[in-house]
């Protein structure tokens, strides 16, 4: 098996979510994965992150060529970077690595939609001097003494999404506890309307899923749905703007020095960062966390008999799932990068999902200890001046779940395979039925 007929096949199959259909699609992943030639080697699919056979061409691309070079791909054309500490390396020298041109590999879709429309950057997708002034706005939000006052909101959400859930009947765990508790949160730090806030959701799966694999099914679908989003958000500014400054991220933006007068289309661009990174990263290591613990019962077994270890079961889920697989830069000069010359102006995308899973930084990369020496050695966060400017409140969120999960249910059972994001940029769950059995 091997060549571009048994990847496109990927494309259109998706098999049902048996043992022997999982365990068959992955073994039929490795041997396709290793007996392409590199040339043609194209890990950028969607197909293979929705049915979790990507792990293969990625351990390839580690072993046999660690900065590697795609020609052409629904993407158009792309270096791979794969390794831990190269992925450390691009993503500290923004110097030469510059986020300028966006921070996801964008598809030839994407880059259609962007056509003829005003755009802008975001503050992740800027380099400094910009960049500083508008991530510092932002982050009284963030701090520490921010995130001490919201925990107990964070809490006592948890224990009432929890309280409510369905005892011995199958439920849906992403739509019933991930989104919502990541949603809430996420609603209060803009100061969106409660009763409202599904609509951030439904704007988030809309930004990060291609056409026809979420909400959206075409592409004048999207458009509205973007359009209705980000008119929305004029009128919190409008609101914002005109009232005294407050401490949501609005109105941060909107009384900010160095914000207060950007354009509405750079607004919007800092919308979309903020409810991408405040909403599907957290929620998808909270439904992460489920399958891992699933998948490795031992590890459960050590969580229940020891709860200290929730800070560190959060950080290895952190890593085991990285819930953004890369991020990616554009070189700004040619540069000779592990024997290879990357040219101005090519995409360098960091498969931080690869560098989490490599053999020569992180002991047994594949396995899942709770208990790991050092937890938080992991790229899910980045490095350099584009480090998750919310990594303390997804940590916070996913302790406190946790705390809540175990003072009140022995097991979150797991009871199939979960539906999978149709994403090369979010590594999520779009489904994932559970049951739990009883509570304490």
């Amino acid at each position: 098996m091997g060549g571009h007929a048994d990847l496109d096949a990927w494309e259109t199959k998706m098999p049902d979510g048996t043992a022997d259909v999982l365990k068959d699609r992955r073994e039929a992943a490795r041997k396709a994965a290793y007996d392409q030639p590199l040339e043609t080697f194209n890990p950028a699919r969607a197909a293979f992150f929705r049915d979790d056979v990507m792990w293969p061409y990625f351990e390839r691309l580690r072993k046999e060529s660690p900065v590697h070079f795609t020609p052409d791909s629904n993407y158009g054309a792309f270096w791979s970077i794969t390794k831990y500490n190269d992925i450390m390396a691009v993503d500290s020298n923004h110097q030469v690595f510059s986020s300028a041109s966006g921070i996801a590999l964008p598809s030839k879709e994407a880059q259609q939609y962007s056509e003829g429309r005003r755009s802008a950057s975001n503050f992740i997708s800027m380099d400094p001097p910009k960049h500083d002034v508008q991530r510092k706005t932002v982050s009284p939000a963030l701090a520490p003494s921010a995130l001490a006052n919201l925990a107990p909101l964070i809490r006592e959400r948890a224990g009432l999404i929890l309280d409510s859930l369905p005892i011995g009947e199958p439920f849906d765990w992403v739509d019933l506890v991930s989104k919502e508790l990541t949603t809430m949160t996420l609603a209060t730090l803009f100061d969106f309307p409660f009763d409202e806030r599904r609509k951030l959701t439904h704007w988030s799966d809309t930004m990060t899923t291609a056409t026809g694999f979420g909400p959206v099914a075409t592409a004048e679908e999207r458009r509205a749905t973007m359009d209705e989003c980000f008119a929305y958000f004029t009128k919190l500014w409008n609101e914002r703007v005109n009232a005294p400054p407050a401490g949501d991220l609005i109105s941060m933006l909107a009384h900010g020095a160095d914000t207060r007068d950007m354009s509405e289309a750079e607004f919007h661009a800092n919308v979309t960062l903020l409810i991408i990174g405040g909403n599907d990263t957290t929620r998808n290591t909270i439904s992460g966390s489920v399958y891992a613990l699933n998948q490795n019962p031992d590890q459960y077994d050590k969580l229940r008999a020891d709860l200290s270890l929730i800070p560190s079961m959060v950080s290895e889920t952190i890593r085991w799932q990285t819930p953004l697989a890369h991020m990616s830069r554009t070189a700004l000069e040619d540069i000779e990068f592990r024997g290879k010359l990357i040219k101005k102006g090519e995409r360098v995308v960091m498969w931080y999902i690869s560098g989490n899973r490599d053999e020569e930084v992180i002991e047994n990369p594949n396995a899942y200890i709770i208990d790991r020496p050092r937890p938080r050695q992991h790229l899910s966060f980045g490095f350099g001046i584009h480090r998750c400017v919310g990594n303390r409140l997804a940590e916070l969120q996913l302790t406190i779940i946790w705390e809540e999960i175990m003072k009140r249910f022995p097991e979150i059972r797991l009871l199939e395979e979960p539906k999978r994001s149709y994403s090369i940029f979010v590594k999520g769950y779009e489904d994932m039925q559970v049951l739990i059995p009883s509570r304490l």
